[in-house]
């Protein structure tokens, strides 16, 4: 007896396909929408932390001076140093990246596309704070002897942030220049135009929206970066706005890590570091709908 018969005969009854198939796409439903669920709680409870912070109006969002032992909770300089460490790197990035993925896209050989390129998007799958810990140990000490200034600053953020920003760059912006259809390069080339006239007149313009998403998602990842610029920032007491690349910089990430420890919990430092991280959340999301709209207007002019 096999264990259809056995079931039967103990009384349980086979499920129709159309039955069975309806109760799996019920609970996969089900799954779906607790994942959104999960998220719109943590947005919630954040925002419900973060708005007596925010209900501070100018104070907060235009205030010059960072210091929770006076109650002061002005986000200006933390902000405007976030933007200068994740523009910095992005154009560091953008600068190596964009020829690299030029070049692996339309003049290296397929062996060394295939060597490459995996090469590069290993970089992801390194931890954060190595990459910190090699900045440290390694790139700090170069700039502190060779540029001077305190050696955890700026320009220590932008090459770090740079290297974890490349593999983006490089694999989307490569990816978008190979998608460009063959006949667009065969015409041009048929007309007479050189390789490199072909690239910037045909190529780059056709793969536009690949490669500024590349660098949209970049932003994103630099701005929303914790660990490793906690670790080659400099992290001054009283943020400030820097005048030079070697001077130290406190950013979004690196503030909520250091003070959440000792913020009182219900006291407005705690909430202020909560709508810290509301102002995070909003950046990165405006970033995604930036990369979204890019995408699909790419995708229309296709």
């Amino acid at each position: 007896m096999n264990f259809l018969e056995r079931a039967r005969c103990c009384g349980f009854k086979m499920l129709d396909p159309g039955t069975a198939e309806k109760i799996v796409e019920t609970l996969l439903f089900i799954l779906t929408l607790s994942s959104i669920l999960v998220v719109l709680c943590i947005i919630a409870f954040m925002f419900k932390e973060g708005l007596p912070a925010l209900a501070l109006g100018r104070e907060f969002f235009l205030g010059m001076t960072w210091y929770p032992p006076n109650n002061q909770f002005g986000i200006v300089p933390i902000v405007v140093c976030s933007f200068i460490v994740g523009i910095g790197a992005l154009l560091i990035a953008a600068i190596i990246g964009i020829p690299a993925a030029i070049y692996l896209a339309e003049y290296s050989p397929d062996w060394l596309r295939n060597f490459i390129k995996p090469c590069v998007e290993m970089l992801v799958g390194i931890p954060s704070i190595v990459l910190g810990f090699f900045g440290l140990v390694v790139l700090v000490g170069y700039i502190k002897n060779t540029f001077g200034g305190y050696g955890e600053c700026i320009l220590a953020g932008w090459l770090i942030l740079a290297v974890m920003t490349l593999p983006h760059v490089i694999s989307i912006s490569e990816d978008s220049i190979r998608a460009v259809p063959k006949t667009y390069k065969e015409a041009s080339l048929g007309l007479g135009a050189t390789q490199l006239q072909t690239i910037t007149k045909v190529l780059l313009p056709n793969a536009r929206s690949g490669i500024l998403t590349a660098m949209v998602l970049g932003m994103g990842n630099a701005i929303g970066e914790t660990m490793a610029v906690l670790m080659v920032i400099g992290n001054p007491e009283i943020p400030f706005i820097p005048s030079s690349v070697l001077d130290p910089a406190r950013v979004l990430t690196s503030t909520i890590v250091i003070e959440i420890p000792y913020a009182v919990w219900g006291s407005m430092h705690e909430h202020a570091l909560f709508a810290l991280g509301v102002i995070l959340f909003i950046v990165v999301a405006i970033f995604n709908l930036i990369t979204t709209a890019v995408i699909r207007k790419g995708a229309k002019h296709r």
